[in-house]
């Protein structure tokens, strides 16, 4: 018989999946595979049960043969394996990024002859109302708070980039590239304490309390479901850090920096400019083991940013610090610097990873923002945040848009700058 191939990314089945495997059918036998966890995570679509339960899942489908591991989201290693005769899906990736994969998989059919059978894809009310089910479990605490943790172990480099509302967060969420022939997108975001006091007209001097936080927090968490980063400040009092600790775990946030500064915080920005005060370091040790004591869970993390470097205070005591900071439990360390020449950034990570091969590394090449992801994790960088870009393309668009209303006394000659309403609110999911 013909080998028919199908590949399915799902942790439910519906109507959909069901009418693909009936169209098969009638072309031969069908062989399916199932994207391998670490698959599934770089396509963004987070399994919620196990490899080996999806696996057990469509070898119960009737009309299907036998099923096999695809360990990546392109198809290559499959077809190079099984030459089927026959790969069938949905018509809904002719457009937009998921291109790139249809266009993977042509070329590799035309190489032995093979085709590629299109059906409609399946646009009814059970299978629209499935899919939401399953991204509303995807942001579940459960399953978003793990997530950066599944990341750090499948990829060489996380990318984050800054959140400060709803719609930032789906700008984070939605972005997917082609690039290289790859389908890339952002892997996680960025609630920057620096960004959530400017986006309020505030300073940047921990005036924004926790409460407020958490409501842009939950405002993000509401329509996104990849994992967040949480800019936690100084941390504040042990006392309080604690009960936030518990807080942010139990919402489902993956992970809290806090940098080792005490008394009035200060934006590293300024650097020497105004006075900072660094932490004792059996202070701020204490500080991160009584975080780690009160966590529920192993997935939240605790990441120490060490602001040596920012100070002057020498690579010395940067190093001192990380590995005190580890030793105390820290889950990462984040070092930071204002220099456009990361040579001192890339010292310490050489450093470090001579020690330490597994603690991950966290840095935001907001000043040294000439460093690709690729040379970033050459030294041993696992986390890269971009850290106020969001905030920043805004501002002067949101400033010349208004200049130019005041100037022609209309809004007409600042129309073609703007995106149209509607396009804006495809982002939106309805319920």
């Amino acid at each position: 018989m013909a080998v028919v191939y199908t590949a399915f990314c799902t942790d439910i089945i519906h109507e959909g999946h069901l009418n693909i495997i009936r169209n098969a059918q009638r072309y031969g036998e069908v062989v399916l595979g199932a994207l391998s966890d670490k698959a599934l995570i770089r396509y963004n679509k987070f399994p919620t049960i196990s490899q080996d339960e999806r696996i057990r899942l469509y070898e119960s489908l009737e009309g299907v043969s036998r099923v096999i591991v695809q360990d990546d989201y392109l198809y290559d290693a499959v077809i190079e394996q099984l030459r089927p005769d026959y790969v069938i899906h949905g018509d809904n990736w002719q457009s937009g990024p998921e291109s790139v994969i249809r266009a993977n998989v042509l070329d590799l059919l035309s190489r032995f002859g093979g085709e590629l059978i299109e059906v409609p894809y399946t646009r009814s009310e059970e299978a629209r109302k499935i899919d939401q089910q399953l991204r509303e479990k995807l942001a579940m605490p459960e399953y978003r708070r793990r997530r950066l943790r599944q990341l750090l172990e499948i990829s060489p480099t996380v990318k984050v980039i800054e959140a400060h509302d709803g719609l930032t967060g789906l700008i984070a969420e939605k972005t997917v590239v082609d690039h290289d022939n790859r389908l890339d997108q952002f892997d996680g975001m960025w609630v920057s304490s620096l960004c959530d006091s400017t986006e309020r007209g505030k300073p940047d001097i921990e005036l924004v309390d926790m409460s407020a936080r958490l409501r842009t927090i939950d405002d993000i968490m509401e329509v996104t479901t990849k994992p967040i980063i949480l800019d936690g400040d100084t941390g504040g009092l042990t006392e309080h850090f604690v009960y936030n600790v518990r807080t942010l775990e139990r919402m489902g946030v993956s992970a809290v920096i806090i940098e080792d500064k005490t008394g009035l915080k200060k934006n590293s920005l300024f650097g020497t400019e105004v006075k900072q005060t660094q932490a004792p370091i059996d202070e701020f040790c204490a500080k991160i083991a009584a975080g780690k004591k009160v966590q529920l869970t192993d997935d939240f993390m605790i990441i120490a940013r060490i602001e040596s470097l920012i100070l002057e205070r020498g690579m010395e005591d940067a190093l001192t610090r990380a590995f005190a900071f580890r030793d105390a439990g820290a889950d990462g360390i984040m070092i930071h610097s204002r220099k456009k020449d990361p040579s001192e950034i890339y010292e310490f990570c050489d450093r470090f990873r001579a020690q330490d091969s597994k603690t991950p590394i966290v840095v935001v090449p907001t000043s040294f923002n000439g460093e690709t992801e690729e040379e970033l994790s050459a030294h041993g960088i696992n986390i890269v945040i971009y850290a106020n870009q969001l905030i920043r393309a805004a501002f002067p668009a949101m400033q010349e848009t208004a200049r130019g209303i005041l100037k022609a006394h209309r809004a007409l000659e600042v129309d073609e700058q703007l995106m149209p309403f509607k396009e804006i609110i495809t982002l939106i999911d309805e319920l």
